[in-house]
């Protein structure tokens, strides 16, 4: 478990843990602006979708990270502000030290705490999901790939990696990594048999095809 972690925090080029924090963590390939507008895309538009204003806030609170530090304080405490307003207003904890990718969809609202390592591309999160350390005592948070669904009430604890195109079972509880492609259910979490598609080649073609799309559009 450990190995496929450590690799997992090479190949996505992870901060180390002393600098969390400390850089603009938004996907580098578009701005502040385009990544706003495609997040309000992903939230089916509506300015008052509670993942929505999680997510924005998010965004926010790495990019002010780019500022010089006399134009960062104040942003820092406005920052500061609108988390908790989400918190309190939506029920949504989603630090701006957790990576997020792009198109990251936080379905409904309310009991929703997401800290996590990384969250990849096309990932979706219902309501009462928790991320975060399986022991109070660590700072070990979970990876998650490319595609995940999370399911409602599921928990992802500790230094695990949840695989590109998982599915995690609604109220599951994950303390072990998941493989790609996987449907895990029950507590403690376990795979469906018979629930592993075989990735192609076609897959990583059709992403980056997709990607490309958006793309153009936010241009």
């Amino acid at each position: 478990m450990s190995r496929r972690y450590d690799e997992a925090e090479r190949r996505l080029g992870l901060s180390p843990r002393d600098a969390w924090g400390r850089r603009n963590e938004n996907p580098p390939d578009v701005s502040f602006w385009q990544l706003i507008r495609e997040d309000l895309r992903t939230h089916d538009g509506n300015p008052f979708e509670q993942g929505f204003w999680a997510v924005a806030v998010h965004r926010f609170g790495n990019w002010r990270m780019d500022l010089p530090k006399i134009l960062r304080a104040p942003c820092t405490l406005i920052y500061a502000v609108l988390e908790k307003m989400v918190q309190v207003f939506g029920g949504i904890t989603l630090p701006y030290v957790v990576r997020l990718g792009r198109r990251v969809r936080i379905w409904h609202h309310s009991g929703i705490i997401v800290v996590a390592r990384s969250i990849g591309n096309d990932v979706h999160i219902r309501q009462n999901v928790t991320m975060g350390v399986a022991k109070t005592w660590t700072t070990d948070c979970p990876i998650i790939e490319d595609g995940v669904h999370v399911g409602a009430g599921a928990a992802i604890l500790g230094r695990v990696v949840i695989g590109r195109e998982a599915s995690i079972g609604a109220n599951s509880v994950v303390l072990d990594d998941v493989d790609e492609h996987a449907t895990v259910v029950g507590v403690p979490a376990r795979a469906l048999p018979g629930r592993v598609r075989t990735p192609t080649a076609s897959d990583g073609v059709a992403e980056t095809e997709a990607n490309r799309v958006v793309d153009a559009n936010l241009k």
